[in-house]
């Protein structure tokens, strides 16, 4: 079933639990992997590594057929300068993805005890961050168009296999998304960002995000 044939409230939806839990993944295993890991940093990012790449495989799959499963503004965005999703559908979308996203955030912190919301203090700051999600970003977007549009099927788990890798190889730990970003400086834990740096994040994403768009247009066009 077309992402297209289901109607836009599905869809919302959709792109909204997805979110959600796709948040909820990534600040509740850091949170439980730096209560584990006794101060080791990183087995604490590998933890919260392999629970990310794996949740994001299971949540593309499940939600895949319904919405797309973006999960991401940028994907979003870049996706309906290619003609897969309708222009007017953008916003809805993205108020869907932003809004799932701060409630899993606050269904992670409560699991753990938490306030539902709390400002981080964890600073990601500097140029070389700033380089690091503008290429993650770029890579994300890479991957999702070149599986896309020749292995579509394959997309769940290079997305997810991609993510678990640019943890590891880019200095930010890959956001890669402003969704997620936003979201992610309502959590004073592992996987926080002060607010006063995400502007600077999402900056880079969209650029990366554009970067990565231009040359697919050309590339598979």
């Amino acid at each position: 079933m077309a992402a297209a044939a289901v109607d836009l409230p599905r869809r919302a939806v959709a792109e909204a639990v997805g979110t959600a839990f796709l948040l909820a993944t990534v600040v509740g295993s850091g949170i439980m992997a730096e209560k584990l890991a006794g101060g080791n940093t990183a087995v604490a990012l590998l933890a919260n590594t392999l629970a990310t790449g794996a949740g994001l495989v299971a949540l593309i799959l499940t939600f895949g057929p319904v919405s797309g499963a973006h999960f991401n503004p940028v994907v979003t965005v870049a996706d309906a300068s290619r003609g897969g999703t309708a222009w007017r559908d953008v916003p809805v979308y993205v108020v869907a993805q932003v809004a799932g996203a701060f409630g899993g955030v606050a269904v992670a912190n409560l699991m753990f005890d938490e306030p539902a919301w709390f400002a981080s203090t964890h600073a990601r700051a500097g140029s070389g961050q700033l380089l690091g999600e503008l290429v993650a970003t770029f890579g994300l977007l890479a991957v999702i168009f070149g599986c896309g549009r020749r292995r579509a099927s394959a997309v769940p788990f290079a997305v997810g296999a991609y993510i678990t890798a640019a943890y590891w190889f880019t200095s930010s730990t890959s956001f890669a998304n402003p969704a997620v970003t936003l979201a992610r400086t309502a959590s004073d834990t592992f996987a926080g960002i002060r607010p006063a740096d995400a502007p600077g994040f999402v900056a880079a994403q969209i650029a990366g995000a554009a970067a990565a768009t231009l040359l697919f247009r050309w590339l598979v066009p």
